[in-house]
């Protein structure tokens, strides 16, 4: 009785988390990218598309959120299209970028 009382709590606990897993299961999670600090991107939770992105000498400027992203810290993006990744507080975790001439 025990035994199927546990089984049936991991069983619940599992069906409430997979929502949040699959919610992660983006090319930019699949592809395990990560910063230069070493930390993983993550997936769509975290990352967003950015529109009306515009360059300076300094690098990136992402409307709306008051960033420039330094040209050295981009990386590039597969779909091209400007994406953020932040961390729960909001800071910058990952910024992807197409590639130049695309």
């Amino acid at each position: 009785m025990f035994r199927s009382i546990v089984t049936a709590l991991l069983l619940g606990i599992a069906l409430l988390l997979a929502p949040a897993v699959l919610a992660h299961d983006s090319w930019i999670s699949r592809g395990s990218f990560k910063n230069t600090a070493g930390e993983w991107c993550c997936g769509e939770g975290d990352c967003f598309v950015v529109q009306g992105v515009t360059t300076s000498s300094s690098g990136y400027i992402l409307p709306g959120i008051g960033e420039v992203v330094p040209f050295s810290e981009a990386m590039p993006s597969p779909d091209g299209a400007y994406w953020r990744c932040k961390r729960p507080d909001g800071s910058r975790r990952c910024f992807f970028a197409p590639p130049p001439n695309t």
